[in-house]
């Protein structure tokens, strides 16, 4: 009786743990397209696994890139100081770090004075209702100087809609070009034309043509947004439209002979049969899309003097305080978490939506 419940034990003991291998394999997936692929070996260990068989997965994944930023972090301080510029040494991570904290400071402190700000307002509004001088009462909004977190914000809604106005042009006209032979020799030498185009070349135009057109601007997409945000899309659609094409042409010609047996529509061909398949790689036209438009804007930003993170680093080089080099790499450094925290969501979304084509 003993060995048989010693057996059924083990039986139980097995099969729970293969439920748990077969969770952390799926969620391994999404731990990749979120960065997290370290947990991945980590929770097999804790799940009973030979440590030694995930030995070589946690080293790839988190020994390695760890060494990495400590050797650059280590190569930074060293080097750094011996650099003498204009505005000084050259500021190693410690400083860019307080920098950092300073900035975060500077928000807090404006964000205190907004809300004094609106306070005071309100107050003297309710003192005018209350001696019945509606007549004089007035609502401003707060104009004080946007501060490094302002300026992420603004730029993450500048690149977020002309991405958006890039991928609504570039789908369609990737699908149409993968779809039809002569639409796509139509197409090819216009963007053989203008891909190669650097966004400064791009931008006086687009100024002028959105200063001429885009006359009667609102609060909500003042006309410095919209110019940048044109730009961006120029500039990024590229990569979105050549993928997309691809993605359409390289299908397998079964399906489409297989719509046109079933006498489909053209929508229900493009929603049923062309888009499942393309997704892979009209996704990886997205994400380089997003890369693009994100170095785009900051270029864009600061030679135009719009708002955003590249006015932020333009006007801290023109400020030549003593802190300004170190607010500029703040920046540097910001710009580059950013972008990779944006493709990192779209990388996930790509995951997402590819797997549920595949299901």
């Amino acid at each position: 009786m003993s060995i048989a419940s010693d057996i059924s034990g083990k039986a139980r003991a097995s099969e729970k743990r293969q439920r748990a291998f077969t969770a952390i394999n799926r969620a391994s997936t999404w731990f990749s397209a979120l960065g997290l692929g370290w947990l991945t070996p980590l929770l097999k260990i804790a799940a009973g696994d030979d440590p030694r068989e995930q030995v070589g997965e946690l080293r790839d994944a988190l020994l390695f890139p760890l060494m990495g930023i400590v050797l650059f972090l280590v190569a930074w301080g060293t080097l750094a100081p011996q650099v003498q510029t204009s505005l000084g040494a050259i500021p190693g991570p410690m400083q860019v770090f307080e920098q950092a904290g300073g900035l975060w400071q500077d928000h807090l402190g404006e964000r205190e004075k907004e809300a004094a700000f609106y306070e005071r307002q309100e107050a003297r509004n309710a003192e005018l209702v209350a001696d019945d001088r509606q007549d004089d009462v007035k609502w401003r909004d707060y104009t004080g100087k946007p501060t490094f977190v302002d300026q992420i914000l603004t730029s993450l809604k500048t690149v977020g809609l002309g991405f958006l106005i890039a991928t609504v042009v570039a789908v369609p006209l990737g699908i149409a070009s993968g779809l039809s032979r002569p639409f796509n020799s139509a197409l090819n030498p216009l963007v053989q034309l203008f891909k190669p185009v650097s966004p400064l070349a791009w931008l006086p135009i687009v100024t002028m043509v959105v200063s001429a057109i885009y006359v009667d601007a609102s609060d909500a997409l003042p006309k410095s947004l919209v110019i940048s945000a044109v730009t961006v899309t120029l500039c990024s659609l590229w990569p979105t439209l050549i993928n997309t094409a691809l993605g359409v042409a390289s299908i397998d010609k079964d399906l489409v002979n297989v719509g046109k047996v079933l006498q489909l529509s053209t929508a229900t061909t493009i929603t049923k049969l062309v888009l499942p398949s393309a997704l892979p790689l009209i996704f990886t036209g997205l994400r380089l899309s997003l890369g693009v438009g994100w170095m785009v804007l900051i270029a864009a930003e600061m030679l135009a003097q719009n708002p955003g993170l590249g006015k932020f680093v333009w006007d801290e080089f023109q400020n030549g305080s003593s802190s300004s080099l170190a607010r500029i790499m703040v920046a540097v450094l910001g710009i580059g978490i950013i972008g990779f925290l944006l493709d990192r969501v779209m990388f996930t979304l790509q995951t997402a939506f590819t797997f549920s084509a595949k299901r």
